[in-house]
């Protein structure tokens, strides 16, 4: 019996058991080989996700590997990576990604295929069968609901990792993905890259400013409506979009230039699109604004966060899983631009409950939403899925 107490004794050094669930979970804490998969060519919260995850798993010693398209924002965002750890995907031959896919795959010795767009769902769920020696991850970044055909075919993921709790309950409506495959791991941020210290006076100009693609859901109407209703008592308060229009004829930033005209605007409101220096563009925002009608997380809500700012956000449903109500923000009605003009007015009033709610805001980025935070969530779940907890 000794003999084999000998013999087990280096295997229990890698395995933790738990008494009280009755079941044994390996930690076998080792490197692993993990290919992050996504072939979309704009860059948005999803994209940022995905480049602040490789960067953070290489960081816990793992061998980050990634597949995307040559010439896009993310494919530049992971030039950091190794040569060799990069696959190209095409743009629009699905049959070449798939085979150059699975050899990748192979070839690597890949332990974990983590895909991050539905575009690439079945692309990843196919390759896996492959090279099935690899097992698949996904993550769910929106809200909208899968179609029920994808169900057999998404039967191999491990795991499909959602970005919120509503997120999640949306899966499990779904029914496409069995409820005990799905788990949440909140977004998180490279905190470091915002400084939440600031100084913010009440010196001109006022800025209130909101970050988000130019779609109908994030609400930059209302945004735009509340602003006109400021305007009318502080001339002086200007405000700005930073988004960028993904819709081929550019209509929905058409349509807010519209609306600027309408209600006179002009001179108050700027759309300078997209821009990638994030850092700066909040640290000149003396309040932030999310008018966002549906929001499955919401990301710009905690860079803003953990750039100190106080926010005021729509009651979504990913700000209301990121703001404690009166203490790291405000929440207001969706598509309310009353209710959310009065709110920004309240607190270009009092400059001391600005500075509260952004200190508690950047305090709740570090504790709740940092990268290393996220970064260890998901290792854990790629763990998990190897061993098939």
């Amino acid at each position: 019996m000794r003999n084999w107490r000998r013999l087990l004794l280096p295997i229990f050094h890698f395995v933790l058991y738990v008494p009280f669930s009755g079941h044994i979970t390996v930690n076998i804490q080792r490197e692993m080989r993990i290919l992050q998969v996504c072939s979309v060519t704009t860059f948005g919260g999803g994209e940022r996700h995905l480049a602040d995850l490789s960067h953070a798993l290489t960081d816990l010693g793992h061998e980050v590997y990634a597949a995307s398209v040559p010439g896009s924002p993310l494919w530049s965002e992971l030039s950091f990576l190794p040569n060799g750890r990069t696959l190209a995907l095409s743009r629009g031959n699905y049959v070449k990604n798939l085979t150059g896919l699975a050899a990748f795959v192979r070839a690597q010795g890949i332990e974990i295929i983590h895909a991050h767009a539905a575009r690439d769902y079945h692309l990843v769920a196919l390759a896996v069968r492959l090279a099935p020696r690899a097992r698949l991850v996904l993550t769910r970044h929106v809200l909208f609901p899968l179609r029920r055909i994808n169900r057999p075919l998404l039967r191999s993921a491990g795991r499909v990792i959602a970005v919120s709790q509503a997120v999640a309950e949306s899966l499990r409506r779904n029914g496409v993905i069995e409820s005990s495959k799905i788990t949440v791991v909140h977004n998180g941020i490279d905190t470091d890259r915002f400084d939440g210290s600031i100084a913010r006076s009440g010196e001109l100009p006022v800025v209130v400013g909101t970050v988000g693609h130019l779609a109908p859901i994030k609400g930059h109407d209302i945004f735009l409506r509340a602003a006109a209703l400021i305007s009318a008592h502080r001339p002086e308060v200007r405000f700005v979009v930073i988004g960028e229009d993904k819709s081929p004829q550019m209509d929905h930033r058409r349509s807010l230039e519209s609306l600027i005209v309408e209600l006179g605007l002009n001179e108050i409101v700027t759309m300078p699109g997209w821009r990638d220096d994030m850092p700066a563009v909040l640290s000149s925002f003396t309040l932030f604004v999310s008018a966002a009608r549906s929001e499955p997380f919401g990301l710009a809500i905690v860079e803003a966060m953990a750039a100190g700012l106080p926010v005021i956000a729509t009651a979504s449903e990913g700000a209301m899983e990121i703001i404690e109500e009166g203490f790291s923000g405000k929440l207001v009605p969706v598509d309310d631009p009353e209710a959310l003009a009065q709110a920004i007015n309240y607190l270009l009033d009092n400059p001391l409950e600005r500075s509260r709610l952004g200190r508690n805001a950047l305090l709740a980025s570090r504790e709740r939403f940092s990268l290393a935070r996220m970064a260890r969530d998901t290792e854990q779940v790629y763990r998990e899925v190897l061993v098939g907890a």
